[in-house]
């Protein structure tokens, strides 16, 4: 995959700021293992643990890292996702978003901009660490306390825990698209 300098503007929305400049590149290639993962994350504004061993039992999971609630991107990106749920439905796959936000700020995340629609869940440090998505910066949060921020990176993973897709892009424009696009080229692959 390319490496290609993208910008993610200066926003300061709902008490957050960040001002990020970094080159971007999924850190996990296709046909690498996906690291398992169980932490807490809500739907609907309801907590609950989130697996994503027991996730793929359903089939392909599209796994999307985002930098952080509430902000111009991840809004917009989140709410494309709730508008295409019946489309990943429709093709077998679990669509599940993941950020170091803290479960309650996902709680209130998850049933406003992800209109109930999918699961968000907090990434720790280990999930940050194994799919190498750390952007390597930080940002202030609403209660005050600095956090570490992922990258914007979707993979769509096979029910055997496999990569087979990876997309990473500050931009959130293409990543539903890409994901949609990647589970349905892999269901064609399925008997």
């Amino acid at each position: 995959m390319k490496r290609s300098p993208t910008l993610f503007a200066c926003a300061v929305v709902a008490g957050l700021a960040i001002a990020i400049a970094t080159p971007a590149m999924a850190a996990l290639a296709p046909g690498a293992k996906a690291p398992d993962f169980t932490t807490r994350g809500a739907t609907a504004g309801k907590i609950a643990t989130v697996n994503l061993k027991a996730a793929l039992k359903k089939g392909p999971v599209v796994l999307y890292f985002f930098p952080a609630a509430f902000t111009p991107g991840c809004s917009a990106e989140a709410r494309a996702f709730a508008e295409a749920i019946p489309a990943f439905t429709k093709a077998g796959a679990t669509v599940i978003g993941m950020s170091a936000d803290p479960v309650d700020v996902l709680a209130d995340f998850s049933a406003k901009d992800c209109a109930g629609k999918f699961q968000v869940a907090s990434a720790g440090p280990q999930v940050i660490a194994g799919y190498d998505v750390a952007l390597g910066r930080t940002m202030t949060g609403r209660d005050g306390q600095p956090r570490a921020i992922t990258t914007r990176t979707s993979y769509v993973i096979t029910p055997e825990g496999i990569i087979y897709y990876a997309h990473n892009d500050m931009s959130y424009a293409d990543h539903v698209r890409n994901t949609l696009d990647a589970v349905k080229r892999y269901r064609a692959t399925v008997p």
